[in-house]
Formats: structure tokens, C-alpha cells, sequence
């Protein structure tokens, strides 16, 4: 064992560190980590270790831990809509899609193709929401969209894994099945319930009153794993004790400095996880059932998609609709855990499970890198609309007779407000905007704007930037954020560039470009409330 966990954290910290140079997300890293232990070092006995895969299911429940501490009660509330109505949706709809084409495509037997159908429904938690809270993208509407179909999903694991049990029983026994399943969730849920209302707040202040970094961090890990064992114990899994902890802790002022210390746990036990995933590729079915793989994966990915822009379409704009159903296209890790259970009670053939296993570590492997370029791939579907578009704005506006103007690129809430002053001050300026729904606006109201991506320097040139006295840069997004002002600074030298940035981190990053002035916005908020106080000091 001790070789194995040696081997292992070599690998690991190898691979990880030449794909982190390379871009490669270190999940990819982990996944590889585990297939090489599996083949190339011959431990075959790692691949059906118990122990491993204990610790690999404990990186998971981490993971849903700290999502249960972003959801209060209250939180779960204010977004009721997106989890209880979009992530119904997705699911109930998705599911049935799937379970049809498996009864009447493949002939599948009932049983199966639902639980197929349910799993394949399912998206990576663990790989969308570590990609989302490291890029920012969980803050903004598509991401939010993202994080309570997600959510739902994790709560609808529990009745799947219970319908798993019910369809390997007699009928006789499902009534029976039922109504103990309900005792025991109310016997969970009043027994959290009362320690969250009652003891908690106690527990953690004299826990904080010794003083001691390592007690507080323990009594931390006491609340993950007794709540997580409280609800095995009740015949549910770890997960969910884990979530209703991270609920139960959220409702305290203790939150924030909990998560802090849990994450770097988090980490080390979803490597873990991914390890494992890793260790279920095998070759041999990968060899003969390669085209069956790739054109499953390529199905279930047209179907995902296509399905989660049907829930969305006709409620948010184009973008974030396109946004939210390539974050979700793939397929999750909760699956691996469905099928190996449904084989085990025989209601999945072995071949099929294994084909099914091996799509959807490969989708896993191929989800970062769609999630990482979102925005690019809504700039690749929407450029034909942009040029459709530009020819018109340009004839309208005369723009190649411009001289000294000012361009504004990005028609957010400080772009509004940025042109709002220059209108009050008359002068020149056209927006560049890459949101349809925003430009559409923006031209009913009679404003001077482009439908473009700002990062091409064709759409740029087109606003006869080098011609231009000033340019706005306000975008949310630090890579495309930078390849603009990349894009601006070659093709004007003369033009005062003004750029707004969110981070320290991406004004060290925009340093080298020729750029007048870059505002961390942090930084300007902190001196202009300083400013109104030095007055009265």
C-alpha cells in the first residue's frame, strides 16, 4: 500500500506540474495518474483496492460539504427557481430522452434504460464547480444557472440510488422499502435539524474559545464525517450527511472561516477521486468498442446540449443559454457510481456498463477543456450574427468619418454609465458590445453600437480605432479580458487606453501591453470611499 501511495503522489505532482505549464486543468493530471498506475506500473491490485476507493468517495463528499455551505436555507430560497424548476426539468427530461433511446434503439430492458437514462443525465459537479470557483464564472447568471441544475442533480443521486434498490427487489418487498426510506430520512433530517438549531452555535463558540487553530479544524472534520456517517448509517449516502452539514453550518458566522480551512482537504481527496477514475479505463474495451464510445459520446453530448437550450431559450439571452448547456453537456461522476451499483444487481449487462464507464471518464477528460472556452465557443456561434450585423451599424453611423472619438468596448453596467457621461459631455463615441440581446437594446434606444468580438482586430479596425482619442475596456472575463487589450494596444499607439480589471493579478498580467491607465476596481472603490471620509476625519 505504502508503494502505491509513494508512486502515486510522484505522479500526481509530475504530471501536474508539466500540464499546469501546458494549460492542462490538474484533473486531467490525476486521470492520467491513475490510468498509469493501473498499466504501466502492473499494480493491477490498485484497481480493485476497497480502501483506495473509501478514500477517493470521501474527496466527493468534501466537495458537497462545502457546496452545502454556499446554500443556507435562505440561499436555497432565492434560488428555488433555478434548482427546483430548471434542475427538475433538466433531469426529468434528459433522463426520459435517454431512457426511450435506450428501450427503443438498443432494445434495453425498462428497468435499465431508466437508470441509464437518469445517470446519463447527470453532469461532473466535482469538475464544473472546481473549474467555475477557480475561473470566477460561478458569480455570474450562466454560472448560477450551472450551480442549481448541479445542485439538483446531487439531490436527485438519492432516489436514484434508492430506485436501484427497489428495481432489484421483489415487488412485495418495495412498500416495505419505501416506508423505511422515509423513516429514516425524517429521523435525518429532525436529527441535524435540532444539532444546527440548537447545539451548533454552542459547539463552535467553545470550540473558538480555546484558542486552538488544529481543535476548531478538527471539530470541522467531526461535523463532515459524523454527519456523513450518521446518514449511511440510515442507509444514504455520505454525501448527503456531508451537504446537510455544510446547510446546517452555513445558517452560522462560523462559515466562511470553515470553508477556508476545508478546502485544502477538499483538494487532496478529490486528486484522490480522479485517481480512481482513472483506474477504470481499460484498453481492451476501449480497443473494441472504440467507434461505439466516440459515437455514444458524441450522441449523448448532442442530446445534453440541445436539451438544456430548449429549458433555457426562451428565458435568458443567447449566451448564457449556450453558456449553461456546454458547462453541462458532459457526464458525471455520480454515474460511475450508478452503473457500478446496477451492475452489481444485475440490471446492467457488464459489456454495456463498462462501455458507459469508459464514455464517461473520457467525457470527464474532454469537460475541462470545453468549460475552460466558453466564451469562445459563444463568440464562434455568434460571429456570423456579428457580421451580419456590422455592415449595417456602419452605413448608420458613418463611423469611417470619425476622428478623436472614443470607443467603449463592453455595454455593461459601467460601460452604460461610462457612455451615459459622454453623452452629457457631446462627445463622439461607438460601443462594441458582444452580447446580442445587449446590442439589440442598445439600438432601440438609438445608440451608436457594433455586434462584435472585441479580441478580433477585423471588428476593431472596423470602428476606425486608429483614428480613435480614447478607448473603454470593461469585460468580465480575464483571458478574453486580456487578448482585447492585446488587440487594442497593437493597432493604436495615439488612442489614451482606460482599463477596468477586477484582480491585482490581471493588471500584473496586462503590464507589458501599451496601455494608458488600468483601474483595479477594488483599489478605486477603497480610495473613493476614503476620499469621502478624510473630509469629516
Amino acid at each position: 500500500m505504502l508503494e502505491i501511495i509513494v508512486i502515486t503522489l510522484f505522479l500526481a505532482t509530475f504530471l501536474n506540474i508539466i500540464f499546469k505549464k501546458l494549460g492542462i486543468p490538474t484533473i486531467i493530471g490525476y486521470i492520467v495518474t491513475g490510468t498509469t498506475i493501473a498499466y504501466g506500473f502492473g499494480l493491477h491490485d490498485a484497481l480493485n483496492n476497497h480502501e483506495l476507493k473509501e478514500i477517493a468517495e470521501f474527496g466527493i463528499v468534501f466537495l458537497m460539504f462545502t457546496i452545502g455551505l454556499e446554500f443556507s436555507i435562505n440561499h436555497l430560497k432565492q434560488m428555488k427557481k433555478e434548482v427546483f424548476f430548471y434542475g427538475l426539468l433538466q433531469v426529468v427530461l434528459t433522463a426520459n430522452v435517454f431512457a426511450i433511446i435506450g428501450m427503443y434503439l438498443f432494445d434495453l430492458d425498462s428497468k435499465g434504460s431508466i437508470i441509464i437514462g437518469l445517470a446519463l443525465a447527470l453532469s461532473s459537479t466535482a469538475i464544473v464547480l472546481k473549474l467555475f470557483n477557480e475561473t470566477g464564472e460561478i458569480t455570474r447568471t450562466h454560472g448560477r444557472n450551472v450551480f442549481g441544475v448541479l445542485l439538483f442533480q446531487d439531490i436527485a443521486v438519492i432516489p436514484i440510488l434508492l430506485m436501484i434498490t427497489i428495481f432489484s427487489l421483489d415487488s412485495d418487498n418495495i412498500a416495505q422499502l419505501l416506508g423505511s426510506t422515509l423513516v429514516s430520512a425524517a429521523v435525518l433530517m429532525a436529527s441535524i435539524w435540532v444539532i444546527g438549531q440548537k447545539l451548533l452555535e454552542p459547539f463552535f463558540e467553545w470550540v473558538t474559545n480555546t484558542k486552538s487553530n488544529e481543535i476548531f479544524i478538527g471539530s470541522v472534520l467531526l461535523m463532515v464525517m459524523g454527519a456523513s456517517y450518521a446518514a449511511h448509517a440510515l442507509g444514504f449516502s455520505y454525501s448527503l450527511g456531508a451537504f446537510m452539514a455544510g446547510m446546517m453550518i452555513a445558517e452560522t458566522h462560523y462559515k466562511h472561516q470553515v470553508e477556508a480551512d476545508l478546502i485544502p482537504f477538499r483538494d487532496l481527496l478529490l486528486g484522490v477521486f480522479f485517481i480512481t477514475v482513472g483506474m477504470q479505463l481499460q484498453f481492451g474495451v476501449i480497443f473494441e468498442y472504440i467507434g461505439t464510445i466516440i459515437a455514444l459520446l458524441i450522441g449523448i453530448m448532442i442530446v445534453k446540449v440541445v436539451m438544456l437550450y430548449l429549458i433555457f431559450t426562451f428565458v435568458y439571452k443567447p449566451r448564457v443559454v449556450v453558456k449553461t448547456a456546454f458547462s453541462l453537456f458532459g457526464l458525471g461522476e455520480f454515474a460511475l457510481v450508478i452503473f457500478e451499483l446496477a451492475r452489481a444487481n444485475n440490471l446492467i449487462d457488464p459489456t454495456i456498463s463498462q462501455i458507459l464507464i469508459i464514455t464517461i471518464v473520457i467525457s470527464m477528460i474532454v469537460t475541462p477543456f470545453i468549460v475552460k472556452n466558453l466564451d469562445n465557443i459563444s463568440d464562434f456561434i455568434f460571429d456570423k450574427l456579428a457580421n451580419q450585423d456590422n455592415d449595417t451599424a456602419l452605413s448608420q453611423e458613418n463611423i469611417e468619418k470619425l476622428e478623436g472619438h472614443t470607443i467603449v468596448i463592453g455595454y455593461g453596467r459601467l460601460g452604460k454609465n461610462i457612455v451615459r457621461l459622454l453623452k452629457q459631455n457631446d462627445m463622439p463615441y461607438i460601443i462594441v458590445e458582444g452580447d446580442n440581446h445587449n446590442v439589440k437594446k442598445a439600438k432601440k434606444e438609438g445608440e451608436p453600437i457594433v455586434f462584435g468580438n472585441a479580441t478580433q482586430k477585423n471588428i476593431l479596425e472596423s470602428v476606425n480605432i486608429k483614428n480613435a482619442g480614447s478607448v473603454f475596456i470593461s469585460v468580465g472575463n480575464s483571458q478574453k479580458l486580456f487578448l482585447i487589450c492585446e488587440a487594442v494596444s497593437s493597432l493604436s499607439s495615439t488612442a489614451k487606453t482606460i482599463v477596468k480589471v477586477n484582480t491585482f493579478e490581471e493588471k500584473e498580467m496586462l503590464k507589458d501591453l501599451n496601455l494608458s491607465t488600468v483601474i483595479v476596481e477594488t483599489e478605486a472603490t477603497a480610495q473613493t470611499m476614503m476620499d469621502e471620509l478624510i473630509p469629516h476625519i
